[in-house]
C-alpha cells in the first residue's frame, strides 16, 4: 500500500493544477451540501416547532367549579395528542390583558378580572390532531367556546394550516436532496474527467507494467489512491470551511430565532450534529472516488 500512496503522491505533485481543480470542485460541492443539509435540518426544525407552537385555548363557562376543571385538565394531561395544558384564571387573564396594553394603562383600568372568562391552554403534539382535538373539547359541558392561534381565518381554516405547512415542509425537503444529488452528480463528473485525463497521461507506463507482468489490481490501486485523495480531503475540507463559518453565525442565528431550536443549542449537540454530517460525507466521498476511478479505468481500457 505504501508504494501506491507514493506513486499516488508523484501523481499528484507532477499535475498540481489537475489536482488543484479537483479538490477544489469537490471542496466546493461539500461546502454546499453541509450548508444544504444545515438547511433542511434547520427548516424541519422549524416547521416542526410551527406545528407544535398553536395552542388551543378552552373558554370556561362562568359557573364552572375547581373540580370539574380539575378533572378536565387531568382529562386532557392523559391525552397523548396534547401537551403542555395549562389553566388560567380570570385574574391571570386580566394580567395578560394589562401586560399586552401597557402602553395604555387606562385600558386595564376600566377592566375588572370578572369580564375575562377562565381558560384551559394547551398544545397539540402535531397539527393534524388540531381539529379533532377541538371537537371533542367542545363537547365538553363546562367548555363554552374554542379558540385555536393558529386559525387566522377562524376554524375553517385550520386544514388550509396544516395543508400550507406541510407543503413547505415537502418542498424544503426535496430542493435539498435534489440540488445535493445535482452537486453530487457534478463532483462525479469532474473526477471522472481529472482520472481520465490521469489515465490518458499513463498509456505508455501502464503498457510497460503490462509487458512486465503488473497485475491490474497494481496498475489501478495508485489512480484509486489518487481519487480517494481528492474526495476524501474535499469532503473533509468542505465540511470544515462550512462547520466553522456555521459555527461563527450559530450564536447570532439562535438569538434571532429565540426559542425555536433552528440549531443546537449546546456545543456537545452541535458537534453531534456535524460529526454525522461528515460520516456520511465521507462515506459519499469514499463511493464517489471508488465509483469515479473504476468507471475511468474501465473506460480507458476500451477505448485502447
Amino acid at each position: 500500500m505504501n508504494i501506491h500512496f507514493r506513486t499516488a503522491v508523484g501523481y499528484i505533485k507532477r499535475s498540481p493544477f489537475q489536482a488543484f481543480a479537483a479538490t477544489f470542485v469537490l471542496t466546493l460541492t461539500f461546502f454546499v451540501a453541509t450548508l444544504v443539509a444545515t438547511l433542511v435540518y434547520s427548516s424541519s426544525k422549524l416547521i416542526t416547532y410551527f406545528e407544535t407552537r398553536p395552542q388551543v385555548i378552552a373558554f370556561l363557562k362562568d359557573d364552572t367549579g375547581q373540580t370539574d376543571i380539575a378533572d378536565l385538565q387531568h382529562k386532557l394531561e392523559k391525552d397523548t395528542r396534547v401537551k403542555e395544558v395549562k389553566y388560567v384564571s380570570k385574574e391571570e387573564a386580566l394580567s395578560i390583558y394589562k401586560n399586552a396594553t401597557s402602553d395604555n394603562p387606562l385600558l386595564g383600568e376600566l377592566v375588572s378580572p370578572s369580564i375575562f372568562p377562565a381558560s384551559l391552554e394547551f398544545s397539540v403534539k402535531d397539527l393534524s390532531f388540531a381539529q379533532a382535538v377541538i371537537d371533542q373539547v367542545k363537547g365538553e359541558k363546562i367548555v363554552d367556546s374554542v379558540g385555536f392561534t393558529a386559525a387566522i381565518g377562524g376554524e375553517s381554516s385550520l386544514k388550509d394550516v396544516v395543508t400550507r405547512l406541510r407543503t413547505i415542509t415537502m418542498y424544503v425537503r426535496i430542493g435539498g436532496i435534489a440540488f445535493v444529488g445535482i452537486l453530487g452528480a457534478a463532483s462525479f463528473v469532474v473526477l471522472l474527467i481529472i482520472i481520465s485525463m490521469r489515465m490518458a497521461v499513463r498509456r505508455e507506463e501502464v503498457e510497460i507494467l503490462n509487458l512486465i507482468g503488473a497485475t491490474p489490481a497494481f496498475i489501478r490501486s495508485p489512480i484509486i489512491v489518487e481519487a480517494l485523495f481528492y474526495s476524501l480531503f474535499g469532503a473533509f475540507l468542505g465540511w470544515l470551511i462550512s462547520f466553522i463559518a456555521i459555527l461563527y453565525s450559530a450564536p447570532s442565528a439562535v438569538t434571532y430565532f429565540g426559542e425555536i431550536p433552528v440549531l443546537p443549542r449546546d456545543t456537545l449537540g452541535l458537534f453531534e450534529l456535524f460529526g454525522i454530517f461528515l460520516a456520511v460525507e465521507l462515506v459519499a466521498g469514499l463511493v464517489l472516488a471508488m465509483t469515479g476511478s473504476l468507471f475511468a479505468i474501465s473506460r480507458v481500457k476500451k477505448s485502447r
